[in-house]
């Protein structure tokens, strides 16, 4: 292979290596080292020797997959999933419940000692989902033309039809089985479900009509009912969102006196649920169909102004310092300006929901030498089975 084929990533003819594995990396891939080479495999678990099979070698690092376990882990159980490995959506049902909550844990301590650079790491445990699986309240799934629906198989462009997803809200596979065999879907189905409302938003219609986006549906998180479009974001775990919710709001402890400022607002979860505890709210939010349902979900609140826009361009010429402020970023994480503006402003309390351990881990660095305390951060499973890690990351502002 050349020089630029390696750097592409693309494949080289796969070999078989007998390793052992020492840890979990980000991402959910198991590490080990052989012959002087980083492997990254999946499908294994830390403490296992196996043999695994390469597919692709870049930068120094070869990823793999385990073809045979020669010493399993206690931890390894039979994933029930009959896609499992093929439809690449769940990375982790071969390993225990249990000792999942405990390698997400070790992996957000790892992506702040890694990235963050933080010599001590103060994660609590991982909050468990009381639901491992069925608890997913949308589905994108692909349509083919003989009406067979499914996912994509991974690592190709290719069909694979499916029956049920064991992550799925029961909902979703109701409907999944209803449609199968439809050839007037297009290319894809799309189910959303209020899990606590019993709302079910089906795009395309089940009239048939062929449209994108539109419509919307009704969730309930702690007692207060929210208007989703379609095209807006909401969490995908109902029951974890509001252990979530609760647990932000505890962490940032709101006082009848404060303004607060929820970043990234999305629908207006965290500003709705906040208002009645505080002075007011000031809800930034980009996407103008999240605005839209915010303004709506929150139109009987009186202490609540949202501002559309970009949280970078709004935050710094917002003119009046927050008592307390909430960031909830994509995956990317916070834009410099964000952080920039926060540390200029010095809030006494901030909280920071992410999705993304490593970019976590970067933007705490930054705020933690911009001037605050990192007290906690807490892990929360907001996705079973799978190696994604949602946390709540508590920052008080220190004293001079």
């Amino acid at each position: 292979m050349s020089k630029h084929q390696r750097e592409r990533g693309e494949r080289p003819a796969p070999e078989r290596i007998e390793v052992t594995f020492t840890d979990m990396a980000y991402e959910g891939h198991a590490l080990a080292r052989h012959d002087d080479r980083v492997i990254f495999a999946e499908y294994g678990i830390p403490g296992e020797r196996a043999t695994v099979e390469t597919y692709r070698k870049r930068s120094g690092v070869t990823h793999a997959r385990v073809v045979e376990v020669h010493d399993a882990s206690p931890d390894r159980v039979e994933a029930p999933c009959p896609y499992f490995g093929i439809c690449g959506g769940c990375q982790w049902q071969h390993i225990h419940y249990e000792r999942q909550l405990e390698l997400k844990r070790h992996v957000v301590r790892e992506q702040l000692r890694r990235i963050g650079k933080f010599s001590e790491q103060p994660v609590s445990e991982t909050v468990p989902a009381a639901e491992p699986f069925g608890y997913r309240n949308h589905m994108r799934f692909t349509a083919g033309k003989r009406g067979d629906i499914g996912f994509v198989r991974r690592g190709t462009h290719s069909l694979l039809p499916i029956e049920r997803c064991l992550i799925a809200h029961p909902v979703i596979n109701d409907t999944l089985e209803r449609y199968q065999g439809r050839t007037d879907l297009g290319h894809q189905l799309e189910v959303r479900v209020g899990v606590n409302t019993g709302d079910v938003l089906i795009q395309p219609p089940e009239s048939g009509e062929k449209r994108k986006g539109g419509g919307s549906y009704r969730e309930s998180l702690l007692g207060r009912v929210f208007e989703i479009s379609n095209a807006s974001f909401f969490q995908s775990n109902t029951q974890q969102a509001e252990l979530l919710v609760e647990l932000a709001i505890e962490k940032l402890a709101p006082r009848p006196d404060d303004l607060v400022v929820d970043a990234y607002a999305g629908v207006g979860t965290f500003a709705a649920l906040l208002a009645p505890l505080v002075r007011s709210v000031i809800a930034i939010e980009e996407a103008p169909t999240a605005v839209a349902d915010a303004i709506g979900n929150m139109a009987d609140l009186s202490n609540v102004h949202c501002i559309q826009g970009k949280v970078e361009h709004v935050l710094p010429d917002l003119g009046e310092r927050p008592d307390a402020l909430i960031l909830d970023p994509p995956r990317l994480g916070c834009h410099p300006d964000v952080l920039d503006a926060v540390i200029e402003y010095r809030p006494p309390r901030l909280v920071y929901v992410s999705c993304d351990p490593a970019t976590l881990a970067r933007d705490l660095r930054i705020l933690v030498d911009g001037g605050y305390e990192l007290l906690d951060v807490t892990p929360l499973d907001m996705f079973p089975q799978t190696f994604h890690i949602e946390c709540v990351a508590t920052l008080r502002l220190r004293e001079e």
